[in-house]
């Protein structure tokens, strides 16, 4: 439940060049909602991220681990809700890879180069078939003006959609930040089933990147994602 939150306006959320965002809807849970995210990153971009801290770790979160580790840099994401795919054993690892599989074909990557989430009712196993019809639907509805949208795409039991941007005017250029979060009650234990996802134009070493993810995610109590898009004219130092 939100409390004391803002109505979010759309026009408020900063698009981050280099990061498009589709759209599309499975009927997963429900029918007539969004309830599919596809990320499309640019070549070269820089991505780090934080897990939950639990022992039984959802089939999403094992591959996102696993994909993060290898050598293919991480060029797409796909999102779904109304299911977690928890607690689904080795076929549940199947079907998440399998939506990686059909994602990646559409941008010609390989799996490895896609990172899942999944968020919703656990114990069952992901209509995996549901999200794949769908994928050419998110795909052709990718603009990089599809945050508020995308935020919610991402709700589950939350009430509102949630959001923020951040500009800094810098001597180099305009350092943008753009976020989406969901979760209502789910920050604990460990993160729970947090989920979060940043942008930015900054030009940023993985490591220190990391090192920004989990201090923030240690700040916030939230999973965080920050996806660093290169921009030529931006450059931390």
């Amino acid at each position: 439940m939100a409390v004391n939150f803002p109505t979010l306006d759309p026009k408020s959320l900063t698009p981050i060049p280099g990061l498009a965002l589709g759209i599309a809807e499975a009927g997963i849970k429900r029918a007539n909602r969004k309830d599919v995210l596809v990320m499309r990153l640019t070549p070269g971009s820089t991505v780090a991220g934080v897990f939950t801290q639990n022992r039984f770790c959802a089939a999403p979160v094992q591959l996102c681990k696993q994909h993060l580790l290898e050598a293919n840099p991480i060029e797409a994401l796909i999102v779904n809700t109304g299911n977690a795919n928890a607690g689904t054993g080795e076929e549940g690892l199947r079907r998440a890879f399998q939506t990686c599989e059909v994602l990646a074909r559409s941008f010609g990557l390989s799996a490895e180069q896609v990172l899942p989430f999944s968020t919703g009712v656990i114990m069952e196993q992901l209509p995996a078939d549901k999200i794949v019809a769908v994928i050419p639907q998110a795909v052709a509805q990718l603009t990089e003006d599809n945050w508020f949208a995308a935020a919610q795409a991402i709700m589950t039991t939350d009430t509102l959609p949630k959001a923020a941007s951040l500009t800094i005017n810098t001597e180099l250029g305009p350092i943008h930040l753009t976020g989406i979060s969901k979760g209502a009650g789910m920050i604990q234990p460990n993160m729970a089933t947090m989920l979060g996802f940043v942008g930015t134009n900054v030009r940023i070493d993985r490591g220190l990147l990391q090192e920004l993810t989990a201090e923030a995610a240690d700040t916030s109590l939230m999973q965080l994602r920050l996806m660093a898009i290169p921009q030529p004219m931006i450059l931390l130092l």
